[in-house]
C-alpha cells in the first residue's frame, strides 16, 4: 500500500533517521504488518514510523516536539531532560461520558458502563478516522505491560499520530524491537488505535496541541481492541494505561483466571527485616500515591514502591496470589504533591519528566499548587498567561500531570519488575463518617463484600451526616471492562483458585469528628495502620470483633510520637448502628442495580451484616 510521503518535511525532521519497518521474520509479523497497512489505508498518514524504542529515537522525538511548539524545554540545571506541554483547554482530563464498552451484548457491559452496539459504533468511528492522519506521521508503537517476557506480562501495539502519546508510552511501558520480535514469533497482542483527529491539508498551519471537539474512547472487549479519537490528553491517548491495563485486561483476567486492578503495590519491611506485600485500591483523591511512596514515621519500618496505580494478580503454582505492576512509569496528578505531603514523589521528579499543564517559573522550572507552601511571586500559568498569587485562579490545572519513569523513585524496590506474593489487600475510600480507620474482613467473601461497597461521601457528608455515597467498588467503577456484578463474581471465584489467600482490610484516613476535624493525621502516620495489619499477620496484634469486621483492640495501635487523644481514637472506631443499617439499605439499592447478576454470596453477606447490626442494637 502506498503512503503519501512529504520528502521535504521528512528530511527536516530529527526523526528522519528512524522509523523503518523492522526486518523481522516470524508467523505473527504478517498479521501485524497487514493491520498497520489497514489502519494506514483508513487514516491516510504522510508517513509511517515504526518505533524502535531507542534513546536516540526518543531524543529525536522530543527535539521535534520542541520545534513544533508542543514541548517547552525546562531549565537543564534545575530539571534536566524535562519538558512542559500545554494542552488545549478542552482536552485536560479523562472523559468518562465519552468512554464506551462495546460488548456484543449490552448486559455484558452492565449498567455502570456506557454501552453501544459494536457494529453501530464502528460505523460511527470509521468516518471520523477516515483521513484523520493526513499531513501527519503515523507511529506504530509496540509495547509490553510488565517486563518483556515476564510470566504475567501482556503485549500490545498502539497506532497514533501524536508524538506526545509516543513519548508518554515510552515512559509508561516497555517499548521497542524486542516486543515486535515476540509478536512476530506469535505472542498474542492487543490492537489499539489513536488519532487526535486533526488532519492537515496543504497550506494548513499546525497547532501545538492538536485535538478535536468530538471525542470517543471505545473498547471492543470481544475482539480486544481500543479505538480513541479526538483527545491528546494522556488518560485518553496513552491507551496502554486505563484502556488496556484495566478495561481490556479486566476482560482478559475474567476469561483467563486472573485480576487486573486499579491498585498500588508496595513492600512493607518490619524492623526485623521481614517483608510483606500489599496491594491497595483507592478511588481518586483518597491518598493512593501517598501510600505507594509511604515514608513510615515508626522507627525501623520501611516501605518500598512496586507500583502506584495498576496491579495484575495471578494465582501461582504454590497456591498463593502473585502480583506485578504492569506499568513502567508514573502518570501522576501534580497538584497536592509536595514536600509536606509526598516528598518521595517530589524527589522522583528531579529530571527526565514530561509535565503537562503545570505552571512555568521565571527561571525555567515548574510549579503547581501544593508543591511549596508559598507560591512564587510570578509564574506563567498552564494557559501560557502571566500569573501572580492574587490572580484568583490556579496556576496549574487541577488535573495537571507528571509522567516519569518508576525507576527514578528513591523508594522503588530493586526487584520492582518481578512478581511478588500478596499478603494483604486494602480497600479505601474518602469517608467522613461511619467507616473506621481500619477494619479487617472476617474472610475472603467478606473482603469481597467490603470491596464491592467502597465509596466516598459527597459534600453533605462533611457536615457529619451520612450523605449520598459516590460508589466506586474496588476503585474500578470507571475502569471495569465488563458487567461489575460479573466482576464481583470473578473476585469470589478467585478465592477458589488459591489455597493461601491475602488478608483483606478496609481503611479510611478521612474520618472526621463531630467538630469537622480530621481525626487521623494521615500521610506518614498511616504506617501505624500498616504496622497493626502486619502484626495481625504475625499473630502479634489483638483485634475486637464488631458487626462490620475486626478492629484494633484498645492500645494495640502504635501511637508513640503522635498526638491522638483517647476521644479521637474512640470516634475513629465508633460504629453507629443506625447509620450502618441505613447504609445497608443503600447497599441493597446498589446491588439491585445489577438485578439477578449480583452474586448471591454478596446478598448473604449483606443480610449477615444486618443481623449483626440488629443484634448489636438489641
Amino acid at each position: 500500500m502506498a503512503i503519501i510521503e512529504s520528502p521535504t518535511a521528512r528530511a527536516a525532521s530529527p526523526l528522519a533517521a528512524f522509523g523503518a519497518r523492522p526486518e523481522i521474520q516470524g508467523p505473527g509479523m504478517a498479521a501485524l504488518v497487514a493491520w498497520v497497512e489497514e489502519i494506514a489505508a483508513l487514516t491516510r498518514p504522510d508517513r509511517i514510523h515504526w518505533v524502535d524504542g531507542s534513546p536516540e529515537e526518543n531524543e529525536a522525538l522530543l527535539t521535534q516536539m520542541v520545534a513544533d511548539g508542543t514541548l517547552i524545554p525546562l531549565n537543564h540545571d534545575k530539571r534536566p531532560g524535562s519538558y512542559l506541554a500545554r494542552s488545549d483547554e478542552g482536552d485536560v482530563a479523562r472523559l468518562e461520558s465519552r468512554t464506551f464498552i462495546c460488548s456484543e451484548k449490552q448486559e455484558d457491559a452492565g449498567p455502570t458502563n456506557n454501552w453501544a452496539e459494536p457494529a453501530e459504533m464502528r460505523a460511527t468511528l470509521r468516518p471520523l478516522f477516515e483521513g484523520s492522519m493526513r499531513g501527519r506521521t503515523m507511529f506504530v508503537v509496540p509495547f509490553s505491560m510488565g517486563k518483556i517476557g515476564g510470566p504475567i506480562s501482556q503485549l500490545g501495539v498502539q497506532i497514533t499520530d501524536s508524538p506526545y502519546a509516543v513519548a508518554s508510552i515510552g515512559i509508561m511501558t516497555r517499548v521497542g524491537i524486542a516486543v515486535t520480535e515476540r509478536i512476530a514469533q506469535g505472542a498474542p497482542w492487543v490492537r489499539t488505535v489513536h488519532s487526535v483527529g486533526a488532519p492537515l491539508r496543504a497550506g494548513d498551519e499546525d497547532v501545538a496541541w492538536p485535538s478535536n471537539d468530538e471525542k470517543y474512547i471505545v473498547h471492543f472487549p470481544d475482539t480486544l481492541e481500543v479505538w480513541s479519537f479526538g483527545s491528546g490528553y494522556g488518560g485518553n491517548a496513552i491507551l496502554a494505561k486505563k484502556c488496556y491495563a484495566l478495561r481490556i485486561a479486566s476482560v482478559l483476567g475474567r476469561d483467563q483466571g486472573w485480576l487486573a486492578e486499579h491498585m498500588l503495590l508496595i513492600r512493607v519491611i518490619d524492623p526485623q527485616g521481614r517483608a510483606y506485600h500489599a496491594a491497595a485500591a483507592f478511588p481518586s483523591a483518597c491518598g493512593k500515591t501517598n501510600l505507594a511512596m509511604l515514608r513510615p514515621t515508626i522507627p525501623g519500618w520501611r516501605v518500598e514502591t512496586l507500583g502506584d496505580d495498576i496491579t495484575w494478580i495471578r494465582p501461582g503454582e504454590d497456591g498463593r496470589l502473585y502480583a506485578i505492576n504492569p506499568e513502567a512509569g508514573f502518570f501522576g496528578v501534580a497538584p497536592g504533591t509536595g514536600e509536606a505531603t509526598n516528598v518521595t514523589a517530589v524527589e522522583t521528579l528531579w529530571g527526565n519528566v514530561l509535565f503537562t499543564n503545570v505552571a512555568l517559573t521565571d527561571d525555567g522550572d515548574v510549579w503547581w499548587e501544593g508543591l511549596t507552601e508559598e507560591p512564587p511571586a510570578h509564574l506563567i500559568d498552564w494557559r501560557g498567561e502571566d500569573w501572580t498569587p492574587d490572580a484568583g485562579r490556579p496556576a496549574a490545572h487541577p488535573n495537571s500531570r507528571f509522567t516519569v519513569s518508576a525507576s527514578q523513585a528513591p523508594s522503588i524496590a530493586d526487584d520492582w519488575e518481578e512478581a511478588v506474593p500478596l499478603d494483604v489487600i486494602l480497600f479505601g475510600g474518602r469517608r467522613a463518617t461511619n467507616v473506621p480507620l481500619v477494619v479487617e474482613a472476617f474472610d475472603w467473601e467478606h473482603g469481597v463484600f467490603l470491596g464491592s461497597n467502597i465509596s466516598s461521601e459527597r459534600t453533605a457528608a462533611a457536615e457529619g451526616k451520612v450523605g449520598e455515597l459516590r460508589r466506586d467498588p474496588f476503585a474500578m467503577m470507571p475502569f471495569c471492562g465488563y458487567n461489575m456484578a460479573d466482576y464481583f463474581a470473578h473476585w469470589l471465584e478467585m478465592g477458589d483458585l488459591a489455597s493461601e489467600l491475602p488478608k483483606v482490610y478496609q481503611v479510611n484516613w478521612f474520618r472526621r469528628g463531630s467538630d469537622g476535624r480530621f481525626l487521623w493525621p494521615g500521610f506518614g502516620d498511616n504506617s501505624r495502620v500498616i504496622d497493626w495489619i502486619i502484626r495481625r499477620l504475625q499473630g502479634e496484634a489483638e483485634a475486637v470483633v464488631t458487626p462490620i469486621g475486626l478492629v484494633p483492640a484498645p492500645r494495640s495501635l502504635n501511637l508513640d510520637g503522635i498526638d491522638v487523644s483517647r476521644q479521637d481514637l474512640d470516634e475513629l472506631f465508633a460504629i453507629d448502628v443506625d447509620a450502618w443499617l441505613e447504609e445497608a439499605d443503600l447497599t441493597e439499592e446498589f446491588y439491585d442495580l445489577f438485578g439477578e447478576r449480583t452474586p448471591a454470596e454478596l446478598r448473604v453477606q449483606l443480610q449477615e451484616l444486618r443481623t449483626r447490626l440488629q443484634t448489636a442494637r438489641d
